[in-house]
């Protein structure tokens, strides 16, 4: 039987404002990628995330990001490589002691919009992400996008690089993610993102934004937990593979 991580970004609320379904998408996954404060999150929501998460039997990673928070983590920030480094421990630092109040620890790291996509080919944020990782201690692995600068440097590190999928986003021909300010960037329809994720299971391959079909081998899917309906979503991709044969089970 073929195995698969689901994961999906969570704990995005902050003070008054609240952002997803985070309990339901809990019902679908395996893997939680919780915000640590830098892009969304507060320290009770990112403390009550973590509890919900153990209570669901849910693995608990450290969602990191630019200090972006007025622009959800979505722009490019050009800081240097030591205060980066130094912004993604501390994310890690905090999300974990929020976890052990839960119960739990943080298992992996996944950087999170612009710096996730940045680390695709910036060489020295990449960098800088890998050394953050290794500072914390524990090996945790990284989850990121196949192909990527970041995902060979954490293995070079002796980081376990743990290569995704987005059930929900536009690839374009070179296996990237099509901006969310291009069309197609954003995928809605349940029914068509659960036949994208079996095929993706059962031969490793995605259509791309031109037709092109583009090879991604993943170890984790990640239906966005801010898509509108991404609960639902996550439930029929679940269900789907489930009916495939597909075992969803965490990475870690």
């Amino acid at each position: 039987m073929t195995v698969i991580d689901m994961n999906s970004d969570v704990g995005e609320s902050f003070g008054n404002w609240s952002m997803g379904d985070d309990a339901a998408i809990f019902r679908s996954v395996s893997s939680a990628n919780v915000a640590c404060g830098f892009h969304a999150g507060d320290p009770s929501v990112m403390a009550q995330t973590c509890r919900d998460a153990v209570a669901a039997g849910v693995t608990v990673g450290a969602h990191v990001a630019y200090r972006d928070l007025a622009g959800f983590g979505r722009r490019f920030m050009d800081c240097s490589p030591r205060e980066l480094a130094d912004d993604v421990l501390y994310q890690m630092g905090a999300l974990q002691a929020m976890a052990q109040s839960a119960g739990t620890e943080i298992k992996y790291v996944k950087p999170h919009g612009a710096l996730y996509n940045t680390i695709v080919h910036h060489e020295v944020h990449a960098q800088a992400v890998v050394d953050a990782v290794k500072a914390f201690g524990g090996d945790l692995p990284l989850l990121l996008l196949p192909g990527s600068v970041a995902l060979q440097k954490a293995e070079q590190a002796g980081l376990r690089g743990v290569a995704e999928a987005f059930a929900d986003r536009g690839y374009t021909p070179e296996g990237t993610l099509v901006s969310r300010r291009e069309k197609g960037a954003v995928l809605h329809d349940p029914a068509e993102v659960t036949e994208r994720m079996i095929r993706l299971a059962e031969d490793g391959t995605l259509g791309a934004v031109d037709g092109s079909t583009v090879r991604i081998q993943a170890e984790s899917i990640c239906v966005h937990g801010d898509t509108p309906g991404s609960a639902a979503m996550a439930a029929e991709v679940r269900a789907g593979l489930e009916r495939a044969g597909v075992q969803i089970r965490s990475f870690v």
